[in-house]
């Protein structure tokens, strides 16, 4: 290889090493920001119907799992030196409002809240493990884990009857929407 191709090689390899730098920052920004989201979501939902409720245990099986999913990534953001996004103050507030409205509407509401949440966030990670290919695979490992109990909650929320939530499809497609717009602004901000 003559010295000028080893400098274009050299030159691609740095360029790659960024453009990964720029993805993993990405994916870990977004997925804190996003586990935090759900579990204010939960917090909110919890303060209407209580821990105790047939409901309540339901939902706080699935915060417990949000809870170590966001001590996973607030541990990333410290390990890899990443920047939070800085919407987090407007996310919380809208994740605990979310969850509080949804839990005022019914337990099917709040069921239908799960469902188009985690419908999301089950495409996204499978999203971002493809994007990962072969590098990072402990990150890769997380969050092919983390999509599988997200999965879990949309099978819960689907088994409680969220679909029976008058207004269904327009509650999870006004849901969804928020949550794709939320995955988009904190990769960025």
């Amino acid at each position: 290889m003559n010295i000028k191709n080893k400098k274009i090689t050299k030159k691609n390899s740095r360029k790659n090493n960024k453009i990964n730098k720029n993805l993993l920052e990405e994916i870990i920004r977004v997925d804190q920001a996003g586990e935090l989201g759900a579990t204010k979501i939960y917090e909110g939902q919890l303060a209407i119907f209580g821990k105790n409720s047939k409901i309540g245990k339901k939902i706080q099986h699935m915060a417990d799992q949000e809870q170590k999913h966001i001590t996973t990534f607030n541990n990333l953001i410290v390990e890899k030196k990443v920047r939070p996004t800085l919407m987090m103050p407007l996310w919380n507030i809208l994740g605990y409002s979310l969850g509080i409205t949804t839990a005022l509407m019914g337990k099917k509401a709040a069921m239908a809240c799960t469902v188009a949440v985690e419908d999301v966030i089950g495409k996204h990670y499978e999203k971002q493990a493809k994007e990962l290919k072969n590098s990072e695979p402990k990150l890769k490992k997380i969050i092919l884990e983390f999509r599988d109990d997200e999965l879990e909650h949309y099978d819960i929320g689907i088994a409680n009857e969220a679909e029976q939530t008058l207004g269904y499809n327009i509650l999870t497609n006004i849901i969804k929407t928020g949550c794709k717009t939320a995955i988009a602004v904190s990769k960025k901000i």
